[in-house]
């Protein structure tokens, strides 16, 4: 085992308070160039290294960042991680990872904890229940730093990263329109996210353009994202159900897409003869899904290396910082045989 040394013990043996070794060590202008080299080169003669937990103490910093997020399983949010990582331990910082599965209370919970284990910042994508941002608030005046990705705060003024919520759907809705389908569902997240109202709005807005209706009854909020297998099937056969039955669902979350695909194959559906989808998902397998799934593509892991960038020059950062960015990258429309209109009657 490799011997331990303190800056009492480096103190001891060239006979300096432990005070005057710790600002030499510092680079401290207070002392003196030959007291420097001094205590420098025998620090290097014994291999000296600081203590980081010690360091963390002292400085009230753990070098650790937390994250938060739904559910790690989503694809959309494992591939954030993995940018997240990416940069978090090249820069020499810990991530500590939460999820929330979409729970106002749970992530409440998890921030404060977060909060307790000292990390230096957070990186947040808020839960689909979340609409009081106070603790974000507080924290954000007390200058602790936030950054927040995906689901964005839009209250609170500091750096975010996000899609083109807007465009993305709407590009997805008008390739629908295109290929000839005239009744679209739309099945989207909570309408407390803002990318919900964004998606929702391009949604709107491709209709718009075209001279087709926006229809109440084709409009349906899956509050859960998704993670709620029963609440999709519910809304589902509630849509077939309709007089007039939707010729194709546009559904603006990951899990959500990938759920409705298996469950209207459980309900007798064929996709896209029956019924057409296309949908917003990250999953590396889509292309091999029986149809092969339309989807909106998001950058997750560059969102991901983004937002920790951002929030580590908060951390590192010297003054307090008052000018923030919203980043908002293009999605990536995918087009594939389930929302191909062709081959449906």
């Amino acid at each position: 085992m490799f011997e331990t040394y303190t800056i009492k013990d480096i103190a001891k043996a060239l006979g300096l308070s432990t005070s005057t070794v710790s600002r030499a060590l510092n680079g401290s202008h207070e002392i003196g160039a030959e007291t420097k080299r001094l205590v420098l080169e025998y620090a290097e003669k014994i291999n000296y290294r600081p203590n980081p937990i010690a360091l963390s103490l002292k400085e009230q910093r753990s070098h650790s960042i937390g994250v938060v997020v739904c559910e790690v399983a989503n694809n959309y949010f494992s591939q954030a991680i993995n940018g997240i990582e990416s940069i978090a331990y090249d820069r020499g910082y810990h991530v500590i990872i939460t999820q929330t599965h979409e729970s106002f209370d749970r992530e409440k919970a998890n921030v404060e904890h977060l909060i307790s284990r000292h990390v230096d910042g957070l990186l947040v994508s808020l839960s689909a229940e979340t609409t009081d941002l106070a603790q974000y608030k507080y924290l954000h005046n007390k200058g602790f730093p936030i950054v927040f990705f995906d689901r964005v705060a839009p209250d609170i003024t500091t750096h975010k990263v996000t899609v083109d919520n807007y465009k993305g759907s709407f590009d997805a809705t008008e390739m629908l329109i295109n290929k000839g389908f005239k009744r679209i569902a739309h099945l989207t997240n909570s309408y407390n996210l803002l990318i919900s109202q964004d998606r929702l709005k391009g949604y709107q807005a491709a209709l718009e353009k075209h001279g087709l209706p926006f229809r109440e009854d084709y409009m349906k909020h899956c509050n859960h994202g998704g993670m709620n297998h029963d609440e999709v099937e519910v809304i589902i056969k509630e849509l077939l159900d309709l007089p007039e039955r939707p010729d194709a669902l546009f559904v603006t979350a990951d899990r959500l897409t990938i759920n409705c695909l298996q469950i209207l194959k459980k309900l007798g559906m064929r996709v896209p003869e029956d019924i057409a989808i296309a949908g917003f998902t990250n999953s590396d397998s889509a292309e091999l899904f029986d149809p092969p799934l339309t989807t909106v593509r998001q950058p997750a892991f560059q969102i991901g290396q983004i937002a920790t960038e951002r929030l580590i020059n908060l951390i590192e950062s010297k003054y307090p910082v008052t000018e923030f960015i919203t980043e908002q990258l293009d999605t990536e429309l995918l087009v594939r045989s389930s929302s191909d209109k062709l081959s449906a009657k």
